[in-house]
């Protein structure tokens, strides 16, 4: 049977992890080879956003190996990701560079959406046992070294996630700033975590159960899943007594004991704690029983996306359901319509399955067309007035996981200027990292909105369905409905220029009555 060897490698802000894998249709992903090297670029990066000389160069060395691993295994194809310490430095397009000259691995930057999605995916791959864990009221949590994320489920769907500075690098460099000792880690941890997560609890949690937790992490899954003598749990799941003896555990004894009885470096003990800690405040605030720790990486995300591409792995658990459903709660939040959006929805993207021949648009825009519609009014909560600026500053600051950063400002700019004239990409005082083909996109994405927005301008909804059809140089819009639609029909020209001169097609409407 056909198989793929694949690589992937996260450069984290603690450590850097190559997994190699094989793939195939038949097998699904298999796991052959594992190493690590601990490379603690977090707390330079995060002190002053700077990575060191002598870093840079252990940083290359690392990676020429695991160059050289790759190819003993005939490596096909391989993806290296940064994550929040090369992200958050100032000189990331440099350090990037220096680093595919010296070592020469390429290494793509993950927005903090795109890694805590990838992550999220390799729990999904876990099958049943996923499934089953979200069809009660469910949040993940990810602890990074920079921040952790807090992503909520409700019948099966990701609704929410938000993203906190509470990383355990982060911490320990403030407990290091303290001269705190071990001992006074759980005080201080919980004086810094304690305001976030209960602004999160008031705003997001609300009245919402919490029976599970779903922990992703490179100390506390490491344990759990670490199954031998010492008694750790088969089930890679945890109570939260669990959590608080092995919280006492670390406080109380030496620190070598520690380290014999968990199977880690004593180096590790201070990040193992604080992870400890964090789950334990998050259990806490959410009321959450249990903890399961699936032990996944990051590597195990980006080899599932890999596979899933490359159609040899199928997940059973549909993402793209999550965005769409994520999206919609945060149109909820903003007072939006629901029943408004799905109308609006339903019309911009029959525009859009009609439009696929020619419109040069991809799978990926048609989802992205679904969220501007979802998100379409969502600036009306801030100002009525101002409801183009407001809707884009909303969506551009507000996270949705799985969208890239990129992706998410041509989804504020097609719901902005749905609203408002458009800005040529020459006409731009900044262009935020967009190119002129993702302004291409964004213009395709307006015309396509607006249209949907001009067929419905009462917000009446006075239509039961809209048919569209290309004929000759038109599209050809049916309307079917009984009511008066003079004001959709006189405004419409406004709305219709836009497409024309994007697409080199004249929208028309035609009524059909007798319903």
């Amino acid at each position: 049977m056909f198989s793929k060897t694949f690589a992937a490698i996260d450069v984290g802000s603690f450590e850097l992890s190559l997994k190699i894998y094989e793939v195939s249709k038949k097998n699904g992903m298999r796991q052959i080879d594992h190493v690590r090297h601990n490379i603690d670029m977090g707390t330079e990066i995060y002190s002053n956003g700077i990575l060191s000389f002598e870093r840079v160069e252990d940083l290359c060395k690392t990676l020429k190996e695991f160059k050289k691993i790759m190819n003993s295994y005939k490596v096909e194809a391989y993806q290296a990701y940064g994550t929040s310490a090369i992200r958050e430095a100032k000189n990331m397009d440099i350090l990037l560079d220096q680093i595919e000259q010296k070592s020469g691995v390429h290494i793509d930057v993950l927005s903090n959406s795109e890694q805590r999605f990838l992550d999220y995916k390799s729990i999904a791959f876990q099958g049943e046992k996923f499934e089953k864990f979200i069809g009660q009221g469910t949040a993940i949590l990810d602890i990074g070294g920079g921040s952790i994320q807090m992503s909520l489920f409700d019948e099966h769907s990701l609704i929410s996630t938000q993203n906190m500075k509470l990383g355990v690098l982060r911490l320990r460099d403030n407990m290091k700033t303290l001269n705190a000792s071990l001992r006074q880690y759980d005080h201080f941890v919980e004086e810094l975590a304690e305001s976030q997560l209960t602004t999160y609890k008031k705003f997001y949690l609300m009245n919402k159960s919490i029976e599970n937790l779903i922990v992703v992490d490179d100390y506390f899954s490491s344990i759990l899943n670490n199954k031998n003598s010492s008694g750790y749990s088969e089930t890679s799941t945890a109570k939260y007594a669990d959590i608080d003896e092995y919280i006492e555990l670390i406080s109380s004894d030496s620190q070598e004991a520690v380290a014999k009885f968990f199977s880690i470096s004593e180096d590790d003990i201070a990040l193992l704690y604080i992870s400890l800690l964090l789950i334990q405040k998050v259990m806490s605030t959410t009321g959450a029983k249990t903890a399961w720790a699936p032990g996944v990486t990051l590597c195990d995300g980006i080899a599932y996306e890999y596979a899933e591409k490359g159609e040899l792995v199928k997940a059973n658990h549909n993402f793209e359901d999550d965005i769409v459903a994520c999206s919609k709660e945060i149109s909820k939040r903003y007072m939006g319509s629901n029943e408004r959006s799905e109308t609006l929805e339903q019309i911009a993207l029959n525009i859009f399955d009609t439009m696929s021949g020619i419109s040069g648009l991809e799978k990926r825009d048609r989802m992205l067309l679904r969220i501007s519609a979802i998100l379409h009014d969502c600036g009306k909560y801030v100002s009525m007035l101002n409801l183009a600026d407001c809707s884009y500053n909303i969506i551009k600051n507000t996270e949705i996981i799985g969208l890239s950063h990129k992706e998410r400002l041509i989804v504020a700019n097609t719901v902005k200027y749905n609203q408002t004239v458009f800005n040529y990409y020459d006409e731009q005082n900044t262009t935020e990292g967009l190119d002129r083909m993702d302004y291409k996109r964004i213009a395709k994405l307006t015309a396509m909105l607006r249209l949907a927005n001009g067929l419905d301008r009462s917000h009446k909804m006075k239509f039961k369905d809209v048919h569209t059809a290309i004929e000759g140089g038109k599209l050809m819009i049916t309307i079917e409905t009984d009511e008066d639609i003079s004001l959709e029909k006189g405004l419409f020209g406004r709305r219709a220029n836009f497409f024309e001169e994007v697409y080199n097609l004249k929208p028309v409407i035609h009524q059909k009555r007798g319903f």
